[in-house]
């Protein structure tokens, strides 16, 4: 009898202990629900997926998708900034609790691309590019993007009085790049004030050959700095039977692009970060006949350092002006501004390690995933303060990612699958990251 009033006993105690803890640290419950919230929305995210697809519009033309963002964002008593940078959208929601302030960032343009999917909601939009009409379609994942951060917003504003910190929901225009002669993307969101007083921001990027409930990211240098190029030949014309009497920009140029290769080959460290020098046009000449007065060669650069980079900016400049005048030519370098690196900051990268493996699972997270020589202007928010940036799968489970289409083409397709993964871990990453900094 004893034994038994000693168990019963140990059994209530046991009981009484777990649940003042319970009381004690309401963190658990918070997230728990914050995972319930995200599936509970997951069909409306699906719908608005497949409308924002559906509509889909280019870079600085997005006002369908900032509308019908808009409009949401109201509908949750959120305080709404429009017209952000030409087309974006900030709402804005204020927690019951002090905290910090939090960025979640989505990009809402489409590309110059006709759909070849077979998906009921396939675009048929037509837009202008280049002063040309075009067909358009979501080739990259924007209109999940769209659609998850919108999903947040629901997940968030509904345990608003339990949140620790305001939260900018950011929506941004032109992520492929502003129409020539204008500004825009997150460049001109940072010159229009959004990251002003923001302590973190975090983005992802849906992928079409990840398997949907993985999740992919790596500490510091994750996506690379971009920087087009163009180069201005100019040597002397003259009839193509009598080289001597001219300077012939044709075959500097081809020395230019031969003499290139050494430069990330012999001059960087590629043990310490990848970089790529690509040429991807060549122009001039009009016959056979007639040795040009110019060439242009027009190309991109792909770096992960900032040190690296500079390198490469010196050596490609002093090769490209002493190949021209070996050859008695003008040759004259030019190296656009372009995106930075897309750089993770380490602190802020492992403060919410323990958030991937919690929402998504341990095996289904890779924490050190090869950094990519594909660009994104996520960076520039990141030059301005602490960000984190990952990668969701988008593609069906079992599927061979060999079949997947890539990224930016007719047939590039994610599932609608992979988009709880993206609403949980976004809407965990502004809960978590507000807990941890009080």
């Amino acid at each position: 009898m004893k034994r038994i009033l000693s168990i019963a006993v140990a059994i209530l105690l046991t009981t009484a202990l777990s649940s003042t803890n319970f009381k004690n640290d309401p963190k658990p419950s918070l997230k728990e629900k914050v995972l319930e919230l995200a599936k509970k929305v997951e069909p409306k995210v699906v719908n608005w997926r497949h409308w924002v697809h559906e509509n889909a519009e280019l870079s600085n033309r997005e006002f369908k998708t900032a509308a019908y963002v808009s409009a949401h964002l109201k509908s949750l008593g959120f305080d709404v900034q429009e017209n952000v940078a030409k087309t974006g959208v900030v709402g804005i929601l204020k927690g019951g609790k002090p905290g910090p302030v939090i960025g979640l960032r989505a990009d809402m343009d489409g590309l110059p691309v006709k759909e070849r999917a077979d998906i009921p909601w396939a675009s048929k939009q037509i837009g202008e590019y280049n002063g040309e009409e075009v067909p358009v379609m979501h080739a990259c994942g924007h209109d999940t993007h769209v659609a998850i951060l919108m999903g947040v917003a629901e997940v968030l504003s509904e345990i608003k009085s339990d949140l620790k910190g305001t939260i900018k929901f950011i929506f941004q225009p032109a992520e492929e790049g502003a129409p020539p002669g204008e500004e825009g993307g997150a460049e001109l969101m940072v010159k229009e004030g959004v990251t002003k007083g923001m302590d973190a921001i975090f983005g992802l990027h849906i992928n079409s050959k990840t398997e949907a409930g993985k999740v992919r990211y790596r500490s510091a240098g994750i996506m690379a700095a971009v920087n087009s190029f163009s180069i201005k030949i100019k040597g002397v014309q003259t009839h193509g039977s009598t080289p001597w009497t001219g300077v012939d920009p044709i075959v500097t140029a081809a020395q230019i692009i031969n003499n290139a290769q050494t430069v990330v080959s012999r001059s960087l460290p590629l043990t310490k970060a990848a970089a790529v020098l690509t040429f991807g046009k060549v122009e001039g000449g009009v016959r056979s006949n007639i040795i040009p007065e110019e060439v242009e060669l027009v190309g991109t650069i792909r770096t992960l350092d900032a040190g690296m980079r500079q390198t490469l900016f010196d050596r490609f400049e002093r090769i490209v002006k002493n190949t021209g005048e070996s050859n008695g030519a003008e040759a004259v370098l030019t190296i656009n501004k372009g995106y930075p690196v897309t750089y993770n900051d380490p602190d802020l990268t492992a403060m919410m390690a323990d958030t991937f493996i919690e929402v998504a699972g341990a095996d289904n997270v890779e924490s050190n995933m090869d950094a990519i020589t594909g660009a994104e202007d996520f960076s520039f928010f990141q030059e301005q303060i602490p960000g984190l940036y990952f990668f969701i799968g988008g593609m069906k489970k079992g599927q061979d990612p060999s079949t997947a289409a890539p990224h930016h083409t007719p047939d590039f397709y994610v599932d609608d699958s992979g988009l709880l993964n993206g609403i949980k871990l976004l809407s965990r990453m502004a809960v978590d990251y507000g807990e941890k900094r009080n």
